[in-house]
């Protein structure tokens, strides 16, 4: 007999074309489709219904009218669960859609019914760099804080990026379904791998950097330091792809270093691999604050997967990926000093840099989002089971 599928909806307040983690939802719910679950995917856009790998995807248009923006988009996305809000197991949701959703229990006590099951997923830390948080900052940080408590009280499950991201926003044991890492499609990034021209000697090193450009990613340090090195006779290029609060800044800086350091827009995922086929070594240049211990930086596994060696700082969401491995330069602090020392690091080491791109690819194999849906799937099943056994909450 082949058992029922369970059917998920998971609503995400991105957009396919303008999120630089956009995969987190479109490949785990493709892996989830190939283990047996159906998904329907809500994101934010204007395009007709369309499919992905077996993955429904409906695109709901949202204004960009700064608050109202949120309320409409979800009115939007509550209209149309009413309207199939029988054919879900579970809803899955991160904190931006909790108050709009989590009224959804009141829908189920009229129907004296315990599915959907109402889950929030929290992937990020809502932390703003000292010094630079202003008013929406403020209010963003409340509204998050606001939110954990909220959510533990009325959702029927939680889920976490990592365990420590659990322990850090406080989700009660008997609450917490499970935890699942970021990941990669190594199918994807391969040919960066392939494709890639290792720098010969006397060459400039192509450093490369792929996400937010905020404050506190501790950006404009790494830049320092790319210009100490250059001025001390290494010669290193530095791109950063992406926009963010500090992007102005880092534009101003990388105005001045004669094209050492360019400023990129963001690019669609699809094109990702493009861009890192053309660098030698990722850049993660996070301080050791908590919003970066609790994460799973999707970035370092894209890193990998291309081949690419990293340089990192010695921080827990690196070191519990990279471990031992071969392939990384190390800074052990986050200040300018330790940033141009792995610099040093690179330079000696120049000759090794395809060797160290071959093992990252290799070590990539551990983090796929083929692993992490597993490890998804398990907890929505385990989770379901305890709500409809009525151990649950």
């Amino acid at each position: 007999m082949i058992p029922e599928k369970h059917n998920l909806l998971w609503v995400s307040t991105g957009s396919l074309e303008k999120s630089l983690d956009s995969a987190t939802w479109l490949d785990t719910s493709k892996e989830l489709c190939h283990s047996g679950w159906q998904v329907t995917l809500i994101v934010v856009g204007t395009a007709n219904p369309q499919s992905f790998h077996e993955v429904e995807i409906l695109s709901i248009p949202r204004p960009e009218i700064y608050l109202l923006r949120q309320l409409i988009f979800h009115v939007r996305v509550f209209a149309f669960i009413l309207k199939r809000v029988d054919t879900f197991d579970a809803i899955l949701f991160h904190s931006m859609s909790a108050p709009w959703l989590l009224p959804l229990r009141i829908v189920r006590l009229l129907r004296n019914h315990q599915l959907p099951a109402l889950v929030m997923d929290t992937r990020t830390l809502e932390m703003s760099h000292e010094g630079k948080e202003g008013w929406k900052d403020r209010l963003r940080r409340q509204f998050h804080l606001f939110v954990e408590k909220l959510t533990n009280n009325w959702a029927d499950g939680r889920l976490a990026i990592t365990q420590r991201m659990a322990d850090a926003v406080g989700i009660p044991q008997e609450k917490l379904w499970g935890v699942w890492p970021s990941g990669v499609d190594q199918k994807l990034f391969y040919p960066a791998l392939v494709a890639r021209k290792w720098p010969l000697k006397g060459e400039a090193i192509q450093l490369i950097y792929i996400g937010v450009l905020n404050y506190e990613r501790n950006l404009m340090k790494l830049c320092q330091a790319v210009e100490k090195a250059n001025s001390e006779g290494m010669s290193f290029k530095l791109s950063l792809v992406g926009k963010g609060t500090e992007q102005t800044d880092l534009e101003s800086f990388a105005s001045q270093t004669n094209g050492r350091i360019q400023v990129l827009p963001p690019v669609q995922h699809s094109q990702v691999p493009d861009v890192l086929a053309q660098a030698h070594i990722g850049v993660l240049p996070f301080p050791d604050e908590e919003k970066f211990q609790v994460s799973s930086p999707i970035k370092l596994f894209e890193y990998m997967a291309a081949g690419l060696p990293i340089l990192a700082t010695r921080i827990v969401c690196h070191t519990d990926v990279i471990g031992d491995g071969s392939f990384a330069f190390w800074a052990e602090q986050s200040d300018e000093a330790s940033l141009l020392s792995a610099l040093h690091l690179i330079v000696d080491n120049s000759d090794r840099l395809s060797e160290m791109g071959y093992q990252s690819a290799l070590a990539s194999q551990d983090w796929t989002w083929s692993e992490s849906a597993r490890k998804l799937k398990t907890a929505l099943e385990n989770g379901l089971k305890k709500l409809t056994n009525g151990s649950s909450q």
